[in-house]
């Protein structure tokens, strides 16, 4: 951040952040951490995987963020008989006998991806294209997707017969993979007064299109120090059993560490999670902040873990004591 634009952008983060999160309690009760890291996904440009039981308001929340910051929303339910086309568009002859391309539901700035491990990759896939490169394929030409684009997708991990486990390749394309948890018996308590009366609160719009896109920029553009750096790819590199750099329990219960994609996310994290902050400039501690989120779907434990009953994200929270 080198002039007073960029610095009147900074604070302007840190105001709207408060701002959006006070939009939202008055829809959504608790569920803190899931609405902050889903909020840092979007301004970093990242994607969610969002893993919790039915019942959860996991489509409350993303459409009630999608209000607030006034933005288009699609909602795609899978299906083990959803078809690519079904997410992306298709082609058809109009009246002219000319081809005419229907957008599908993925041309939104936010999608809802529910229960995306219920189709087969085929169809996961078609939503690859569109994370990575905010672009769709239709006959041989390239369509640009409206930004912000950002993909929240839920998974359901009680049921899984009749599923299909992501591919590797597209979970590592997902920023954040978070836990949505049960709420406490207070929240519940206000979750059950506050919706089963007539009352209904619509979100007000908090934040515009042009002000998510600079926030957006303005992320990438945060100062961060070679320690922090360092501190990333080490924390990475301590995952990968293979490699001389390992920590040990990673040897003792990962057959496949983390790719360069973890690094990468983590510092974008951290820096977001600073400036909603009010911080110039990550530290240690935001680094650790984001790391689980970062972490826990790219790790692959391996056979011993499993046996042991030891979770991916303890064998994260160990590898982050040691190399802190």
């Amino acid at each position: 951040m080198t002039n007073n634009k960029e610095l009147e952008t900074f604070e302007a983060l840190s105001q709207k952040y408060y701002n959006l999160r006070k939009e939202i309690e008055k829809v959504i009760v608790g569920q803190d951490d899931i609405i902050e890291k889903i909020f840092i996904s979007i301004f970093s440009k990242g994607h969610c995987l969002l893993i919790g039981v039915p019942g959860l308001a996991k489509t409350l929340i993303i459409t009630t963020i999608a209000k607030s910051m006034g933005l288009s929303f699609s909602r795609i339910q899978f299906t083990p008989d959803l078809m690519p086309s079904d997410i992306t568009g298709t082609e058809i002859l109009d009246e002219t006998r000319k081809f005419k391309f229907i957008r599908g539901p993925v041309f939104a700035n936010i999608i809802l991806a529910d229960e995306i491990n219920r189709t087969p990759p085929k169809t996961q896939s078609a939503l690859l294209e569109a994370m990575q490169e905010k672009t769709v394929s239709v006959a041989g030409e390239s369509i640009n997707l409206e930004e912000p684009f950002f993909v929240l997708a839920t998974q359901n991990p009680i049921e899984q017969e009749g599923t299909y486990p992501l591919p590797e390749a597209q979970l590592d394309r997902f920023m954040f993979s978070l836990i949505l948890d049960y709420p406490n018996f207070n929240e519940e308590l206000q979750i059950v007064k506050q919706t089963t009366t007539d009352h209904y609160y619509e979100p007000q719009i908090v934040i515009k299109r042009e002000q998510i896109l600079e926030f957006q920029n303005l992320i990438r553009k945060i100062p961060v120090s070679d320690n922090i750096y360092n501190f990333a790819v080490k924390l990475s590199t301590f995952t990968r059993p293979q490699t001389p750099e390992a920590s040990e329990i990673a040897k003792e219960y990962l057959a496949w560490g983390v790719g360069p994609r973890a690094s990468q996310y983590l510092i974008l994290g951290a820096k977001c999670h600073a400036a909603i902050n009010g911080k110039y400039s990550p530290d240690l501690e935001n680094i650790a902040t984001v790391a689980e989120s970062v972490l826990r779907h790219r790790i692959v434990r391996n056979y011993k873990a499993e046996a042991d009953n030891i979770s991916a994200d303890e064998i994260i929270g160990e590898i982050l004591k040691r190399v802190w």
